[in-house]
């Protein structure tokens, strides 16, 4: 998604709404997925259609260069192309091939960084509870290729900031509260068996 140019098009579902049970219910991917993600899909869509510049540019482009959009439009041209970002990299990491962690290069770094894969695990989940509110949470790279865990809020994007993104952990409660209601916890418990690092 984040080479794709106006107008964009809500990618599809890689696999069954019910595929991810028991962690992620199907009633919950389909909001989630048809509805939610499509929002911000027909939203930037349509905050883009007065600016034929603006069409030109990939999402990518837009996310890293704010100072390019209208000031007029710049919140909701940002809020919804950070939706569509999220929400593209959440759906594509997650997976029922999904939970069994990273590999080679990306496993040899997170042990290196956070001294084992389930210390990274641990760290990841506290910032993900962290979060207060609505947002995200990222393992991603820096400039330097180094690991770091970066949280956002809202419909933020770590592009923004030069990180270039691995996995998110989505922590909106439209995310899980039809499943999980207010325990936060057990959803992020239960996304580690569906996650996948490529």
């Amino acid at each position: 998604m984040i080479n794709k140019k106006y107008p964009y098009i809500l990618p599809p579902l890689a696999y069954p709404y019910e595929a991810l049970e028991p962690y992620i219910d199907a009633e919950t991917m389909h909001l989630h997925h048809d509805k939610h993600f499509k929002t911000y899909v027909d939203n930037l869509n349509h905050a883009l259609q007065p600016y034929a510049k603006l069409q030109t540019l990939t999402l990518g482009d837009i996310l890293r260069n704010p100072n390019l959009l209208p000031y007029k439009d710049k919140v909701t041209i940002m809020r919804n192309a950070g939706g569509v970002y999220n929400h593209s990299l959440f759906f594509d990491r997650i997976s029922p091939d999904g939970g069994d962690g990273p590999v080679g290069r990306l496993l040899t770094n997170i042990n290196a960084t956070f001294g084992s894969y389930e210390q990274f695990q641990k760290l990841f989940s506290e910032n993900a509870m962290s979060v207060f509110g609505s947002g995200w949470t990222f393992l991603v790279r820096d400039k330097h290729s180094n690991l770091k865990i970066f949280n956002s809020k809202n419909q933020q994007t770590p592009l923004e900031y030069g990180f270039e993104p691995i996995i998110t952990f989505d922590v909106w409660e439209h995310a899980y509260y039809l499943k999980y209601k207010n325990v936060r916890a057990d959803y992020i418990k239960n996304l580690w068996n569906v996650v996948k690092f490529a």
